[in-house]
């Protein structure tokens, strides 16, 4: 099998080439000439980025490529899941709300802004995949819906599976609330007891008759019929329906890369990542450290998998930033697994190796300088 091709720009700009001009260069060569986007609805998959947190990608780079799909006949929207985690973004009116307030709204992007799975991460579509772990996997509807998807992707460490990049933007982020939890827990939801209100309508919204209300008024789960389907965790205002965090970083990379195959199943898709602000943790968080390298670049490619394989090759070449040299007691530190180094107990590995045997991309792949 010849390598996949992985085309890459770096930081560096001019007065006559600007960093959007060679995001647009850069797309192109990687194989946006060769979509047909003519009235395609296209997905712009893209973080809005969790309040609090700075180091979301601008929205100017969505904006322009939202340009570059309406000359070419295409009807873009900017899309993201809502979160398993109860906060700013589990569900779609407080979801938007965070989007407008980082630069992601109609005005400034050009096009609509959708959140993927509704209102409160019940909009999905099953898409049947039958791999290892996922035999339907639960994308958001708005997504699923799509003709063709084009991820943008901040490449940053991460604490469960090691780094995230292009398979954790689009199997983590293109799945409802449900399909977040499939990923991350073998197990079905718990009710936190103290936060119950009995308001009901985790019994009204549960379509396995899985959850009742007991003589105190607080909601119990009977993980006979439980299916693990999140509605529960979704329609929960209270925080009383809780994910049982399980799933070893192994296994929940192995999950992302199976709903990342769903998500482009069957559709164009171009994917970018872009290597600048590696923080050491997830986006999700409400907060972003130094980050672990300088700014390094923009990369481009079909191959997801070949794609954070190229990123995460070109971080751990890098020297790493002051910080880590002063932990580390080194100098230069090129070379280095900056992500184990970031969080040792997690193997990056994992997730491209399992992305490769279910033929979502190759592992081999050839860097193209633009």
């Amino acid at each position: 099998m010849e390598p996949s091709e992985v085309y890459f720009t770096d930081m560096h700009s001019t007065s006559s080439l600007n960093l959007l001009k060679k995001l647009e260069r850069l797309v192109k060569a990687a194989g946006f000439e060769q979509i047909d986007f003519s009235r395609k609805m296209t997905a712009i998959k893209v973080h809005f980025g969790e309040p609090g947190n700075l180091a979301y990608l601008r929205p100017n780079f969505a904006a322009r490529v939202a340009a570059m799909i309406k000359e070419k006949g295409g009807k873009p929207y900017l899309t993201d899941c809502n979160t398993l985690y109860y906060g700013e973004r589990s569900n779609a009116p407080d979801h938007l709300e965070a989007a407008f307030s980082n630069g992601y709204n109609p005005l400034s992007a050009g096009c609509h802004v959708v959140i993927g799975d509704g209102i409160k991460g019940t909009d999905y579509r099953e898409i049947e995949v039958g791999l290892d772990y996922t035999g339907k996997a639960m994308i958001g509807t708005a997504i699923a819906d799509a003709d063709i998807i084009i991820s943008l992707n901040h490449f940053k460490g991460h604490e469960q599976t090691g780094f995230g990049g292009a398979l954790k933007n689009l199997g983590m982020g293109c799945a409802s609330v449900g399909g977040k939890l499939f990923q991350h827990s073998g197990n079905p939801p718990v009710i936190y007891l103290r936060n119950c209100t009995g308001c009901n309508m985790c019994v009204i919204n549960c379509a396995h008759d899985a959850v009742h209300l007991g003589d105190d008024r607080k909601a119990q789960i009977d993980n006979n019929k439980c299916t693990g389907c999140g509605q529960c965790v979704a329609v929960c205002q209270f925080d009383a329906a809780r994910v049982k965090w399980s799933s070893e970083g192994d296994t929940l990379s192995k999950k992302i890369a199976e709903y990342a195959y769903a998500a482009v199943k069957g559709k164009p898709a171009l994917h970018v990542n872009f290597i600048m602000d590696v923080s050491p943790d997830c986006d999700c968080w409400g907060h972003n450290d130094i980050p672990i390298v300088e700014d390094i670049g923009i990369a481009a490619s079909t191959d997801p998998v070949a794609l954070d394989k190229a990123c995460a090759d070109m971080v751990n070449e890098a020297p790493s930033a002051w910080h880590l040299r002063e932990k580390e007691n080194n100098d230069d530190l090129r070379g280095a697994d900056k992500f184990r180094m970031a969080h040792g107990n997690t193997d990056w590995n994992t997730g491209l190796l399992h992305g490769e045997k279910i033929k979502l991309g190759s592992l081999s792949y050839k860097l193209i300088r633009i």
